[in-house]
């Protein structure tokens, strides 16, 4: 990789962990997911309707990627219901990219040579490392980070698939991102519209 795509790798990595603190810490988490989602999911329909939508072809891997992150925040929401930032992101994080490598292995037929094959398996070990010795690991937030590492594969995979087909990266990730919206609806429809307002604590 380019040194410019490992500093955009590097910085989505801190992205990621910037939001799931938030998330973690967020007083009333169905109402943070439903806000950050709102941000992107209107950010993403804001692009789509500038850009329009990709490739046709694409269009089945855009709705599946989308629906996968809906499955993916919700079980988020569980994963951090029932156990520490310290002991399910590491687990979530760390199993991902066997995952990953493993579906792309299955469904694209890309294997990754000796040392590639390696370096993901000590990197994957290295992170779920983090998790070990923590106290209160219960087998229900073990299951709920492993669902979460499954969807994070499942959306990689798709996602990887998809951009390709789409003749337009930007079309295709605006596409998918607009399905982010389903949370904040839910909680307009579970709520009423005031629910969107949220108040200091729900980020204490």
């Amino acid at each position: 990789m380019t040194p410019a795509v490992v500093a955009l790798v590097l910085f989505a990595a801190l992205l990621h962990a910037g939001w799931n603190t938030l998330l973690r810490g967020g007083a009333d988490r169905l109402w943070t997911m439903s806000v950050m989602n709102l941000a992107v999911g209107g950010l993403g329909l804001a692009v789509a309707l500038a850009v329009g939508l990709p490739a046709a072809a694409s269009w089945p891997y855009a709705v599946a990627s989308g629906l996968i992150h809906i499955t993916y925040n919700a079980l988020l929401i569980v994963t951090y219901r029932t156990g520490d930032l310290g002991q399910t992101y590491p687990i979530a994080r760390g199993a991902s990219p066997a995952l990953v490598a493993l579906g792309a292995g299955v469904f694209a037929s890309e294997v990754p040579g000796t040392v590639g094959a390696v370096g993901i398996a000590l990197v994957s070990a290295g992170i779920l490392s983090l998790s070990l010795g923590k106290a209160g690991l219960s087998r229900g937030t073990v299951l709920a980070a492993l669902g979460t590492a499954a969807t994070i594969a499942a959306y990689t995979l798709i996602d990887g698939i998809g951009v390709r087909l789409s003749g337009d990266w930007v079309a295709y990730t605006a596409a998918m991102f607009t399905f982010h919206l389903a949370f904040p609806l839910w909680l307009l429809l579970t709520r009423g519209p005031a629910a969107l307002g949220g108040t200091p604590a729900a980020l204490a």
